[in-house]
Order: C-alpha cells, then structure tokens, then sequence
C-alpha cells in the first residue's frame, strides 16, 4: 500500500468522520481512533435522546462513511498524553499525518468557592448522562426539587427539557449574565419547556431589569416577545414544574452542608456599553437562591492533557498559516519553539470549542482534511506502515472495536428495542456493549 498516504484521525464526531471521508477520497488511508466505542461523538451523544428522527439519519451518514474502504476504525481506543497511544507513538508507527477531531473534552469551571459540592455539574456532564454516554452514564447525579442551569443558549434549554419532562422537579432557574435581549436559544428548541414557563415571574423580571435595558437601547417588550415566540406551538406539560429566569445575575460561589449544595449566591449585573458593544459588570450586591442542583452551560474547553500546547481553553493554532483553507488555520502550533508542529492539523470544536454545531463540524472537518491534503502533497505517499499500526492496535490491553463490530453492536441494540417496544435502545456501560459483542465474557 505504498501508493497512498497513512494519516492518523482522532475523534470520530462529524469533524473526524467527514475529515476522514475526505482524506479517503483524494488518495490517503485513514486511521480514525475513538475514544468512545460508537462513533457520532455529539451527534450521537449531545442530541437530545428523542430527537430519533435526527440521530438516525445522522446515524446512516455516519455508516457510509465508515464504508468507505481506505478507512480503517478503531474504537474504544483513546489517543493523548495519558491515552492507550500518545501522538509520539503515532509518529513512531508511521503515520504522515495526524489530525486532531477529538472535539472539547474538558469544561470551563469559573474557579468559584464551593465547585466541589455535590449537586454542582458541568453541562456536558449531565447531557452524556442521559445519552447514556459511558461512564456519566453510570455515575450518580444529584438532581434535587430545585435545580439552576447557568447560562442562555440551546443546552441550557435542553437540560431544562430533561429535567422539566424526564425528572419533574420542582423548579428549574435559568441565572444568565446578560439580560433578556440577549438569550441565545432557539425557539424550536424552547418549545419543548415554554409550557412550563412562568410568564408572571417573567413579567416581573422583564420589569426589574427594564431600566437598564433602556438604558444601553435595549427594548424590554421586544425581548420579552422573542422568549414567548415558541409559545404558540408548545408541547403539553408534562409536569408542575415551574421554569423562570433570574437575568442579569452572575453566579459569585455555591454554598452547602456536609457536603450537598444548598444555595447559590449570585451578584447582580447591570449592563454597559462598550465600544459598541454591550457587556455585563457585577454591581457588588449579592444574594442567594435556594437550590440543590447548579449545572454550568458556558461552555466547553480542549483536553489540556491531550499533548498539544493550549492556550483560552483551544489547542495553538499556526496565526501565519502554510496551509490555510478559507483564510483559516488549522495547523497546531508549539509557541515556546515559535513553528508549527509538523503534520499536526486541528479541526471541528478541537480547533474552536463550542462553536457550530453537526454542519459546522462537518464542514470544519471537511476543511481540517484539506489543509492536511495540502501538507500531505509536500510528501511522498506512504502507507506501507499501516500492518504494524494494525498489529499494534490489536496488542493492546483491551478490545479495539472495528466497523464489523458497530454493525453488530447496532444491530443488537436495534433488536433489543424492538423486543422492549422502545423506539431507540443503548447498552448504557462499554462493559455491556462490549458483552454483547462477544468481545468479552460475562463472569
């Protein structure tokens, strides 16, 4: 196989599978690690878990691309510093090329007094819980009767929806930085929790804030409209919960006792304007609310420990690219020694954090590849390394799950949902899919 190149994927969201196809097309072999054992990263473990429709024609993409006959797959296989291979192990194989799709592993933390109680999550967290993403899946969550979600945007509406229609708490509190101009959720997705809105205790916040909205030009009667735009089209309630805002409030620490989260004090914002631009600035006046659950939706940051130099929670980026695609770059850079690190691309949410969403990455990965292309043509192809790659993969100490084994494992978990009557089912542990395929034996 020396007529083609040998190039290394990491991560096999929508970035790392559509990357992938586009190497395999113009004349490379792909390697695609995974971490996770089934491939879709968010696309399979963000969307929210009844969204079927959605998950499965994501799902056939998905399959075609695997089919793709210069792609090989290998599951259940994490890459990094602390991973089963690191990148200089990759090197040490033979790969021309690595590129880096592993999306944004770590989460951005505030640095707040009180992180460590239980009952205090990060978004990510709590939405591969009920993915059924291993190992949140199999951790416990302390969801009390009242619950506050940090943030305004599409998770923060879908945690609402979990825990308004699966859990049924008592309340669930949106505390936002900014004021209600500025919310950044969809109304389609808000349809699925405006039933439960409490539209006097949004009236009554609108009207607390009102003066300082006028104030930067905002208008409070429009803003309050835009919120109600998903009403017409609600879906029934399915619970009592009571679901309102606390805007222009920005969280200061969590308190609790014996270790439980028992109240969060947030300081008041107001709003200024700056060059143009609005920005909220803490007033000093601080207060509490009573909560026993405090889940942070602001954002995702790259794995720090993964092996390449990070700076604002994404990987280096080459600002004077030798490959640029679209003017971007998606060259890793090392800045203590001042040069691009050869053949080490980044793309999807690994070369800007949580930004976009599954057409975004695709077309970030897309773009990631032919960067990777434009390198690879400064090189002679070579892939006569890719026997010891394969031999490597499978000495290693645990199962590496292949495209003949998600075949399987999908058609297993299709079968069991058919017998449960269940529209979608998923083993929720690696040790339960890995069961099912016959990669290990049960005790």
């Amino acid at each position: 196989m020396t007529n083609q190149y040998l190039v290394a994927v990491i991560g096999a969201g929508p970035a790392g599978l559509f990357g992938a196809r586009e190497l395999a097309n113009q004349g490379a072999h792909v390697v695609l690690f995974n971490r996770d054992i089934k491939p879709g990263g968010l696309a399979e473990y963000g969307i929210y878990p009844t969204k079927y429709t959605m998950k499965a024609g994501l799902r056939k993409q998905f399959r075609q691309v695997l089919q793709h006959p210069n792609i090989d797959y290998y599951g259940n296989v994490s890459i990094g510093a602390e991973g089963d291979l690191s990148l200089d192990d990759l090197w040490t194989l033979g790969f021309q090329a690595v590129l880096v799709t592993a999306g944004a592993q770590g989460a951005k933390w505030l640095g707040l007094p009180g992180e460590n109680l239980e009952g205090v999550y990060q978004a990510k967290d709590v939405v591969y819980f009920y993915n059924k993403l291993p190992p949140n899946s199999q951790q416990h969550y302390r969801f009390g009767k009242r619950c506050a979600i940090v943030g305004a945007g599409n998770v923060m509406v879908d945690i609402a929806r979990y825990l308004i229609r699966q859990e049924k708490v008592d309340e669930v509190i949106a505390v936002v930085r900014r004021g209600p101009a500025e919310v950044k959720f969809d109304k389609k997705e808000m349809e699925y929790v405006i039933a439960n809105l409490h539209q006097g205790a949004l009236d009554k916040e609108i009207a607390r804030v009102w003066p300082i909205m006028e104030a930067v030009n905002q208008d409070p009667e429009a803003a309050r409209a835009t919120i109600m735009e998903a009403l017409p089209k609600a879906y029934p309630a399915v619970s009592d919960t009571r679901f309102r805002f606390e805007f222009l409030s920005s969280p200061t620490q969590m308190l609790g006792e014996n270790g439980l989260l028992t109240r969060l004090e947030v300081e008041d914002t107001t709003l200024v304007l700056k060059d143009s631009d609005t920005k909220a600035r803490g007033t000093g006046n601080k207060r509490t609310l009573d909560v026993e659950t405090v889940i942070f939706a602001i954002g995702d940051k790259v794995d720090e420990s993964f092996g390449l130099p990070t700076k604002w929670n994404e990987f280096v980026k080459n600002e004077n690219p030798l490959y640029p695609v679209d003017g971007t770059s998606f060259e890793a850079f090392d800045p203590q020694a001042g040069k691009p690190i050869e053949g080490v691309f980044v793309g999807g949410w690994s070369r800007k954090a949580s930004d976009g969403l599954v057409g975004y990455a695709r077309k970030d990965g897309i773009n990631a590849a032919r960067a990777v292309l434009q390198y690879l043509h400064t090189q002679q192809p070579d892939a006569s390394a890719l026997e010891t790659v394969i031999t490597k993969v499978r000495g290693l100490h645990k199962p590496a799950i292949t495209k003949n084994d998600i075949e399987r494992l999908e058609a297993i978990e299709a079968e069991e949902a058919h017998k449960r009557g269940l529209e979608e089912f998923k083993f929720a542990s690696n040790e339960e899919m890995l069961r099912a395929m016959r990669l290990i034996i049960a005790a």
